[in-house]
């Protein structure tokens, strides 16, 4: 709470604290991904001094599963330990049955390592205890929470719009409050960020509330409890049933979904206010009763789950322009009913698609990028927003569709060729026949949009249509940018494109949000490859990089974040759309995708300050207790970092660590190339130096002063003496080899300048570690007659493999293995000329479900298959 000391005590695993007692299975990134049967738990432990430290305790936990009750258990994805199939799993149809916990829909791709999300529920009435008269107003309040951020998307009937939302704690004090911002829509969208880990508890275990309040004549108050609930992440369609009775404190909401090969409308009650010991459900379409149901919905057990089976071509077509309606009436004397017509499910998350030639149907690298946005209306109306460009030749089809059954056979829903424009790359309209099926795959992320060219009939282009998590950024339809390799200069034939949205607030900071898709993972599946990329922005102009600013290091597809610090001139060129936002890799260190910015403002000087002027903390060495309080501290061999800060780690001073919100990326220092005949080793000092020059670490801005001979650079926070050359470092990205930086004699001016790789004889260059900056001939092409190969292997240097404790030569294959795991046969190394690559084996998607994996098998199999 504010005005309290909190000193934070825990354990460090893997770039992320962990507080005292907590348990966790440890991701080892890709290929190897979380291991869900090794348990780690953050012990507490006693210091001599009598100081409780945290100490990490990982643990086997496969030989304590409980042997299973059935002839044929399946093991379950994310799961350890193996059950029998029965109820929630046995059929795929039962699909808002499941737990809520099972999130094997989501793909790990889209989230960052160690984040997962958990939804939640909450049906808001009428307050029936408060001073004020109970309302007919029903809210339906859904949210999303990642990590310490929880997004909330709310509607409401029959109540003027909210002016205050307030979140309350187990004891119903007050614990985040969110005033509404005015305007016409009936969605409200908000996110309240940084939750306190205690109240996170408080969520987890559904002992939270949210009341929202008008402040129109007429003062209304809705309240409602937070629950997590099973049928959240199958819901395609949704409705909110209301009362026509004045001040009635009823209501309720209804989730909907389709089954996925048969037309059974699945759906779950969750009502407030209307408890008696029978009800019955109708499916309602112009007051003609469809079907009828009877229920028996208690104050203990106020869900109701039922399926509607074989709904017919009519009702389907009904319930695809939201003209069906679904009532609750109580029977005997005095009914009660509520009721709410069924509509494609409202979400403040953003229907869009990130087309890239990585992503066809047969992946190339054409550096071109397409990009789409979505709007579902409540009568089954999509529009649709796309745009397109850097293609190899002119479009000949622009079609959403299926996922193919067979390689190559397309499934094509919708055409939208009609509406594209050749001339300015952008179709524009609405799709109005969808039917109740295509809702349903749209909302479950199972339809793709494809571009055509002359030269790729089959699809250049091509992108998964999903919800962009809402994250506080309005995605408004007319403001967003494409980016793609044919942008970068000089252009780069990348299989990477992506878009972002941009914003710049009344204080001049400026809010991004960037989503990339068809990033090669060749590369990245290799266990010394960074699994991250690198955002910056600019001006379009190269010759000069002075405004260049580092947006993020990003994990997954996408980045968001806020920009305040900006200067006069980037502002500037954000408003003239002469800026630039540039994504690169590791890959391509100068540039894998950039797009054009333009952000009209008026912020002629600059940023300006907000009331409490909080963004001039960097400028400040904090105290070491506020540092524990900063949520985007790092925690690191026993020490607390500032997010920014650099350091060397205490494990090998050749190693150089940033911090980048709660993430702490280390990289091997690179050493440049001395071109003088007598170097010297300085202690403490990783690289050697040409005799005579002086390199001064520098924490503190005080130093730069001190030695006004020499040159400070920000990046790795050093002076170093005039006339030295290194390679500079940028975290989160580390070293760029691919540019060298000198010290300018005593002005202090720091030159930095691309390297010009040399030319190559050769006719197929490769680069030899995906960190290099040039490319090399391979030494099959590059070895003089006559010298075998064990003579250029010793020419060349040792050329061997460290993995783990053990040494491997090169091109030898084997198995990893992982303590308290073994070896995992799943999983391929080799050495690469003294490079470590790991794959895991490609497994067939399976055609069926349930799956499961037979002790010794890597691929899931169908259950039942022999």
């Amino acid at each position: 709470m504010p005005g309290h000391s909190v000193c934070v005590t825990g354990c460090s695993f893997g770039g992320r604290f962990y507080s005292l007692e907590d348990t966790w299975h440890p991701d080892l990134g890709e290929p190897f991904g979380v291991m869900h049967c090794v348990q780690c738990h953050c012990e507490p432990q006693k210091s001599r001094r009598g100081k409780v430290l945290g100490k990490v305790n990982c643990k086997n936990i496969k030989q304590d599963c409980p042997d299973p009750d059935c002839d044929d258990p399946i093991l379950l994805p994310g799961h350890c330990c193996k059950t029998c199939p029965k109820g929630n799993y046995a059929k795929k149809e039962d699909d808002l049955h499941k737990s809520y916990n099972d999130r094997s829909y989501l793909s790990s791709e889209d989230l960052a390592p160690g984040e997962s999300r958990t939804d939640f529920v909450a049906v808001l009435t009428g307050v029936t205890d408060s001073w004020l008269p109970s309302s007919s107003g029903v809210a339906r309040a859904r949210f999303s929470l990642t990590r310490n951020s929880l997004a909330f998307s709310i509607t409401y009937q029959r109540m003027g719009r909210p002016s205050r939302i307030v979140f309350l704690d187990s004891d119903g004090t007050a614990a985040f409050e969110y005033k509404v911002p005015k305007g016409q829509s009936e969605m409200i969208c908000g996110v309240w960020k940084s939750v306190p880990k205690a109240l996170l508890r408080h969520l987890q275990t559904e002992q939270m509330r949210i009341t929202m309040t008008t402040s129109a004549n007429k003062r209304e108050e809705v309240e409602g409890k937070i629950i997590k609930h099973r049928a959240l992440f199958a819901e395609t369609f949704s409705s909110t049933l209301t009362s026509e009775d004045e001040n009635s404190g009823m209501g309720g909401i209804a989730m909907l979904t389709l089954s996925d090969t048969e037309s059974n409308l699945h759906f779950i009650l969750i009502l407030q206010g209307l408890i008696r010991h029978k009800q019955k459900v109708e499916l309602v379409y112009r007051q003609h009763i469809l079907r009828e149901i009877l229920a028996n919905i208690t104050s203990h057990d106020p869900d109701f789950a039922e399926v509607l089976t074989d709904l017919n071509s009519r009702e389907l077509f009904w319930l695809s322009r939201g003209q069906l309606e679904i009532t609750v009436t109580t029977e005997g004397q005095d009914p009660r009913r509520i009721s709410g017509f069924i509509t494609g499910r409202k979400s403040c998350d953003t229907i869009q698609s990130v087309m890239s030639s990585g992503d066809a149907l047969t992946p190339g690298k054409t550096g071109g990028v397409g990009s789409a946005i979505f709007n579902l209306h409540d009568n089954g109306t999509l529009d649709y927003q796309v745009q397109v460009a850097g293609l190899t030749s002119e479009v000949v089809g622009l079609t959403i569709e299926l996922k193919p059954r067979r390689r190559n056979k397309r499934s094509v829903l919708y055409d939208l060729t009609p509406e594209y424009n050749q001339a300015t790359g952008l179709a524009t309209g609405s799709w109005s026949r969808l039917e109740a099926r295509h809702i349903h795959m749209l909302l479950q992320s199972e339809l793709f949009i494809n571009v055509a060219t002359a030269h790729s009939q089959e699809g250049e282009l091509r992108g998964q249509i999903k919800a962009l998590p809402y994250s506080g950024l309005e995605n408004d339809m007319q403001i967003w940018n494409k980016y793609s390799g044919s942008f970068v200069s000089p252009p780069v034939r990348t299989g990477a494109s992506g878009h972002a949205w941009v914003s710049v607030d009344k204080h001049c900071h400026l809010h991004y949000e960037i989503v990339v898709a068809g990033l090669s993972k060749t590369d990245d599946l290799t266990v010394n490859a960074h699994l991250h990329g690198l955002a910056e922005i600019g001006e379009l102009d190269d010759s000069s990089t002075t405004h260049k600013r580092l947006l993020t290091g990003f994990y997954g597809s996408q980045a968001q974040g806020v920009l305040k610090d900006i200067s006069v001139e980037l502002l500037q060129h954000l408003h003239q759309g002469t800026a630039f936002i540039q994504v690169s890799t590791k890959l391509n260190p100068r540039g894998e995708i950039r797009g054009r910015v333009h952000v009209p403002n008026d912020c002629e000087f600059g940023a300006r300050a907000e009331v409490e002027e909080a963004e001039f903390d960097d400028f400040f060495v904090k105290d070491p207790e506020e540092l524990k309080k900063d949520p985007h501290t790092c925690f690191f061999e026993n020490q607390h970092h500032a997010h920014g800060s650099r350091w060397t780690p205490n494990y090998d001073k050749c190693f150089s660590c940033s911090c980048q919100k709660r993430t702490v990326i280390c990289d091997p220092v690179i050493c440049p190339v001395l071109t003088c005949s007598r170097t010297v080793q300085p202690q403490d000092n990783c690289c050697p130096v040409c005799d005579g020059e002086i390199v001064r670490d520098c924490s503190s801005p005080e130093k730069v002063e001190e030695h006004p001979q020499g040159c400070y650079f920000e990046g790795d926070q050093k002076i170093h003496a005039p006339g030295t050359t290194w390679h500079p470092f940028v975290p989160p990205f580390g070293y760029i080899k691919c540019a060298v930086c000198t010290c300018k004699g005593s002005t202090g001016e720091v030159h930095c300048e691309k390297v010009t790789c040399p030319k190559l004889t050769c006719s197929h260059p490769v680069r030899r570690n995906p960190a290099d900056c040039c490319k090399e001939c391979p030494e099959e092409e590059r070895t003089p007659a006559g010298l075998e190969h064990s003579d250029m292997m010793q020419a060349d240097g040792p050329r061997h493999c460290k993995f783990g404790k053990n040494y491997y030569q090169n091109s030898d294959n084997w198995h990893p293995w992982v303590p308290l795991v073994g070896e995992i046969k799943c999983i391929n190394c080799w050495c690469d000329h003294g490079v470590t690559k790991c794959q895991r084996k490609q497994c067939p998607v399976p055609s069926c479900f349930p799956t499961t994996r037979r002790e010794g098998s890597c691929c899931p199999e169908c259950v039942g298959k022999q």
